[in-house]
This record gives structure tokens, C-alpha cells and sequence, in this order.
């Protein structure tokens, strides 16, 4: 009586994330182990600039400013560098804008981290308060942020992606430009506090 044994070669491959060679039998896996497998996707992960990047400041491009600027007329860039502000009035990060006055028209290209929710916030206040303030902003429609305070406002989605600060690369995100106005006293009825 004879029994059937899978007689099939086993060949050595070489793991994707710490390079050990191992025996590959049926699995298409490309790791020796689930361990290094999810060592490899937290490595990559890190690496990912899909929805961030190594800096949260993005330089304005300069075409996307004037055009805009011929329609509005800044007249404060409320989250600048001094070495790229685009109107005479400014607030660098050592004035840190979040607690200035915002007034008159207003540019807002903010940073692109953790405190984004905060500037879109803060410029929907001082739109009830009186300001108009134009936002450059990624089009992340479904974040907390863009529901609560961008979605009441006038939003125009940017076609294609934009290349800040003269970059050779395009950014790894769709962008749109969110203008808040002056709420009215009929119109601040209707709208709902945050």
C-alpha cells in the first residue's frame, strides 16, 4: 500500500523586510513571518505622503495667490513665514495667529498638521465676526474640520494638483479654496454655533 506525498520542491526565498532567506512552499507571502510583515507595513506606513508629508507648511504658489488676489485684495496673510508672506500685514508663527485679531480680507494658507481644525475654526469666527477669509486648504471633505466649518462656506475645488512653494512635484493631495464672507444678521440666525 502505497500513500501519496506532495513531492513538490521547496525553494528559499529572501524575506522583504529583514532579508533572512526562508522556505517558500505554497504561500505567496514576500515575509518569513506575520512579525516581520507587520515590522515591513509600519516601516512603509511611515514612509506614506499620501495624506502627509516630512513638513505640515506648505509655501503658497504664487500663481494660485495673485489670481486670487485680483479678486479679493488681501490686505493680512494670518499664518506666513517672513520670508514668504503674501501681503504687507502678516503673522509668522512667532506671533502665532491663532491668537491675533483676524480683520478686513484675509489669506489663510495654514499649516497642514494636527492644528488645521484649529486655523479653519478660528477663520469661520472671524468670518461671523466681520472678515472675509480665503482659504487654501487640502479638500479633505471627510474630516471632522471640513464637515463642521467648511461646508457652510463657498468651496471651489482646485482641478489637478497644486506644486507649492515652487516644487518640482505636484502634491500628494487634492486642494480647494473655501472663501468664508461676512455673515449677515439674517443669515447668522440660520447658522449654527461651534
Amino acid at each position: 500500500m502505497s500513500t501519496y506525498r506532495n513531492t513538490k520542491p521547496v525553494t528559499l526565498r529572501r524575506c522583504n523586510h529583514c532579508k533572512k532567506r526562508y522556505e517558500h512552499a505554497r504561500s505567496t507571502s514576500r515575509f518569513c513571518s506575520a512579525r516581520c510583515r507587520v515590522a515591513w507595513n509600519r516601516k512603509r506606513n511611515q514612509r506614506s505622503v499620501h495624506f502627509r508629508s516630512d513638513s505640515c507648511e506648505w509655501a503658497t504658489p504664487q500663481d494660485t495667490f495673485d489670481e486670487l488676489n485680483r479678486e479679493f485684495s488681501f490686505n493680512l496673510d494670518v499664518c506666513a513665514a517672513s520670508d514668504n508672506a503674501k501681503c504687507d500685514r502678516f503673522y509668522t508663527k512667532a506671533d502665532d495667529g491663532l491668537q491675533q485679531p483676524w480683520n478686513g480680507v484675509c489669506w489663510m494658507n495654514p499649516p497642514y498638521g494636527r492644528t488645521i481644525g484649529q486655523w479653519v475654526q478660528k477663520a469661520s469666527v472671524a468670518a461671523r465676526s466681520g472678515a472675509t477669509v480665503v482659504c487654501l486648504l487640502p479638500a479633505r471633505t471627510d474630516t471632522a474640520w471640513w464637515q463642521d466649518y467648511c461646508a457652510e462656506h463657498e468651496v471651489r475645488f482646485l482641478r489637478g494638483r497644486l506644486k507649492f512653494g515652487g516644487s518640482k512635484n505636484s502634491a500628494p493631495f487634492p486642494s480647494a479654496v473655501v472663501v468664508m464672507r461676512p455673515v449677515t444678521c439674517c443669515q447668522r440666525g440660520r447658522t449654527h454655533e461651534h
